[in-house]
């Protein structure tokens, strides 16, 4: 049965232990992205990487020099599969959470999956030597939209640095900046009636704070050939698809990314008006890479209507409904 699709792919969070197993076992397609990625990520005596996914530790496996480009490999495997077992799939759209950004625009045709994995391998170890060197953190905000969450950040930053990093859905915002100002944050949130957590991760993602893996990618990023896109492919930074033939434009949002507010909402809205606009809502389904279900809890809140099919695992597709 062949599919007319648009594709989710999960970012940094969505990994776990296992991740892509099954994929693995059960497709050689799969497989040989695997087996290929192997070949081209090396981690110092830590093991491949498809053994990072499937073995851990999940300490090795949450750090963002490994997440980051295990997550890339491990979505692009399960849409080999997917084509292996489909056949040719049209794919009509692509959105990709923060790194997802990535794989979102190699399936696409922006560039190979192999140039994006070695582009995701520089830029989470930038990330994570920016996080290091920053010593950032990240709140959670619940029940929050734009104007509390920038209160909050005017409250808690003081001299420090705290914006808006991650609009993941309507009430649910992540603040990004520095660790004292993160923990003043949870202080300020309860005063407006908000409930805040501070998040396990590495440094402050998503702020100027990662000014200086900015820089690294922009470096990197000219020395990949960008082609036309296939299909339309959201930005992050903007909410609205990427201009489909300009190389340059794709790679100043890329870099834009590292320092600005991932707007998932905006670009998953504007998907859905756009696949209303095209009539192709009975025709075009939405389908989230492995691993996790974040992005389909995620569109929930955002358009409850819009019917995501997971396929965190081959056991889940066959049980999916097509």
């Amino acid at each position: 049965m062949s599919l007319n699709a648009i594709f989710l792919a999960p970012g940094q969070g969505a990994q776990s232990v296992g991740m892509g197993k099954s994929w693995h076992d059960a497709s050689p397609a799969a497989r040989a992205i695997f087996e290929e990625a192997n070949d081209i990520a090396h981690f110092h005596g830590d093991g491949t990487l498809s053994q990072l996914c499937f073995e851990g530790p999940a300490e090795r496996l949450n750090q963002t020099d490994v997440s980051q480009p295990a997550l890339l490999v491990c979505g692009i495997a399960c849409h080999a599969a997917l084509v292996e077992r489909h056949g040719e799939i049209e794919i009509s759209g692509t959105l990709g959470l923060s790194l997802g950004e990535y794989t979102a625009l190699a399936l696409a045709g922006a560039f190979t999956w192999q140039d994006a994995l070695r582009l995701v391998l520089i830029r989470g170890r930038l990330m994570q030597e920016a996080a290091v060197a920053s010593q950032g953190g990240m709140v959670a905000l619940i029940g929050a939209d734009e104007e509390k969450a920038n209160a909050v950040c005017l409250a808690a930053a003081q001299d420090g640095v705290l914006v808006p990093a991650n609009f993941n859905a309507p009430g649910q915002i992540v603040l990004s900046g520095h660790a004292v100002a993160c923990d003043r944050a949870c202080v300020e949130a309860s005063k407006l009636g908000l409930r805040a957590s501070k998040l396990t991760v590495a440094g402050a993602f998503h702020s100027p704070l990662m000014q200086p893996a900015a820089h690294g990618m922009t470096k990197a990023l000219a020395d990949v050939h960008i082609h036309p896109l296939k299909c339309p492919v959201w930005s992050n930074v903007t909410g609205k698809p990427h201009h489909m033939n300009e190389p340059q434009s794709v790679r100043k949002l890329l870099v834009d990314q590292l320092v600005q507010p991932v707007r998932w909402d905006a670009c998953c809205a504007d998907m859905i008006a756009w696949r209303a606009s095209k009539e192709l809502e009975g025709i075009c389904k939405v389908y989230e890479l492995a691993p996790g279900t974040v992005l389909r809890g995620l569109m929930r809140r955002i358009h409850k209507a819009t019917e995501v099919t997971t396929h965190d695992s081959i056991a889940e597709t066959h049980n999916a409904k097509s």
